[in-house]
């Protein structure tokens, strides 16, 4: 917790003092009030998490290789993404390729190809951020995959035998949760307001109402754009709100006062599969395989040093 008048962190049996606080404790999984569904179909936000979900997809091939049930095989090479964000979509074309490509031929009783990718989003359409046209060009180069996209429906129930989804039920061993996020517990922390995603509401310098010397930021932070609207929980909303209060504490050190967060958006890119991705940049909207250029450049660039 955090003792804002007496302007400490609490942490297990210790408290810190602090003269300004930053508190950048990132989001995790939203279940909607199904926390039980977390044992059962994992998120994607660390390391960790991307390891363990690599692992559950190796696994679940080499146990339909070794499987004589062909109920159970199928359950086992049936692979569901809930989600149709960035994450989902990533993630579904991801396992396709994998299954496609990278396995196709490393099996004798199974054929990794006749895998079954099935990506289900309660909206009506996947990327919902992203211009109208890309999105559909997203789930076009998803069904060319071999990926089954659902839109419009909602998951009712997850267990470890699969999913509901409205009347149907849909045997799996492998379930991906890319549906939703929640913010860290920052808010009760500090008793501040919060939006419905459980984020602090901030000034438009980033700290919290009478508490100048405290600060949110990224996947914590509601703040607003300079429309008016709610920045996106994006890495490089983070980044630039890293950089900002960095510059706005030495600014206050001099006695002066920062001018407020002003976001720039330098567009958004997401990935497909194989030589297929989605950009759009202000006005300029782009899918294909020089979208996966300008993808792989991006990524290649923030990754140096």
């Amino acid at each position: 917790g955090v003792d804002l008048r007496r302007k400490q962190v609490l942490t297990h049996g210790r408290r810190i003092p602090y003269d300004y606080l930053v508190i950048a404790t990132g989001a995790r999984h939203a279940y909607f009030g199904h926390d039980d569904w977390a044992a059962f179909a994992p998120g994607l936000k660390t390391i960790d998490d991307a390891t363990d979900l690599r692992r559950r997809v190796l696994l679940a091939f080499e146990r339909a290789e070794a499987e004589d049930n062909p109920k159970e095989r199928a359950r086992l090479m049936t692979f569901v993404v809930i989600g149709g964000g960035p994450t989902g979509v990533e993630m579904a074309g991801a396992i396709a390729e994998l299954a496609k490509r990278a396995l196709a031929s490393d099996f004798r009783s199974i054929d990794p190809r006749c895998a079954r990718i099935i990506l289900i989003e309660a909206a009506t359409r996947l990327l919902t951020p992203f211009d109208p046209k890309l999105s559909e060009a997203a789930r076009s180069s998803l069904e060319s995959l071999g990926v089954e996209v659902r839109l419009g429906s909602a998951v009712s129930e997850c267990s470890s035998d699969g999913v509901q989804v409205a009347n149907e039920f849909i045997p799996s061993r492998t379930v991906v949760w890319a549906a939703g996020v929640m913010a860290s517990p920052a808010g009760r922390w500090l008793g501040a307001e919060i939006d419905r995603a459980g984020r602090v509401k901030v000034r438009s310098d980033l700290s919290i109402a009478g508490h100048p010397e405290v600060f949110v930021i990224g996947d914590t932070a509601a703040a607003a754009a300079a429309d008016g609207s709610m920045l996106p929980g994006v890495a490089p909303v983070a980044k630039q709100q890293g950089q900002y209060v960095a510059r706005a504490l030495i600014a206050r050190h001099s006695g002066q006062t920062a001018e407020a967060f002003r976001y720039r958006d330098f567009g958004s890119l997401a990935t497909i599969g194989r030589k297929r991705a989605v950009a759009q940049f202000g006005k300029l909207r782009l899918s294909g395989f020089l979208a996966w250029i300008l993808w792989s450049i991006a990524h290649v660039y923030f990754l140096i040093g």
